[in-house]
């Protein structure tokens, strides 16, 4: 089955005040996207990558896979005004005989080769399938207005989503034609509205998301 990869880049990353994409930040001696493609690079499950990144940065990340000899690399495209919009995009630069997709955060770089083959091993008999891990803390659902508890969740049956989320392509494509929501912040939502069931891996609680300049340093500490 072949299997092609989609990392979205394009985000600008906000809540990280930087003056460039937070995929192009440096994490020790690399861009953050680098650590990420280099994982997937080496999987042996993993046919070719598409990159989506923002369209004034593209030679600098062109440059830089270039820079890491990254072999895998099928394109880099311009991203889209949402991660949604992003993902769309790389969605219509499948090769027509990919079979399986594999959609991970570029900036989400301690991502490692076991949890991508267990996740693609896993939708060879499932349609769709997410990683994710048990919250730890404790979670009360609070009314906005008044400012007040509601109610205190059962973290039990409460777990955070991670990427890799992988799918069918017929189904993830089928998702993003029928279901246009760009405010959706990931894909399984998307799937989800379809009433397609979503099979969970549990992942590893340092596959984090660089967001913040904190999140860069506990990375940093990480690797």
């Amino acid at each position: 089955m072949k299997v092609q990869a989609i990392i979205p880049t394009a985000g600008m990353g906000i809540r990280f005040k930087s003056k460039q994409p937070k995929s192009l930040v440096m994490l020790k001696d690399k861009p953050v996207f680098i650590h990420t493609l280099e994982v997937f690079e080496k999987s042996s499950s993993v046919d070719s990558i598409i990159v989506v990144a923002p369209q004034e940065y593209i030679q600098d990340f062109t440059e830089a896979c270039q820079k890491y000899h990254l072999r895998k690399i099928r394109v880099i495209i311009e991203g889209g005004q949402t991660r949604h919009d992003s993902v769309n995009k790389g969605l219509h630069q499948l090769d027509a005989e990919t079979d399986i997709v594999v959609i991970h955060d570029g900036a989400r770089p301690l991502i490692t080769g076991e949890i991508i083959e267990k996740s693609i091993q896993l939708c060879k008999n499932h349609d769709a399938v997410i990683v994710a891990v048990p919250i730890k803390p404790t979670v009360k659902r609070i009314d906005t207005q008044s400012m007040v508890v509601e109610k205190t969740l059962n973290r039990d049956k409460i777990w955070e989503i991670q990427t890799p989320q992988v799918f069918k392509r017929n189904i993830i494509m089928a998702a993003h034609q029928k279901i246009q929501d760009s405010s959706a912040t990931d894909d399984a939502f998307l799937v989800e509205q379809m009433g397609i069931t979503i099979r969970v891996l549990e992942g590893r609680y340092r596959n984090i998301k660089i967001t913040t300049p904190e999140d860069l340093a506990v990375a940093e500490t990480l690797l």
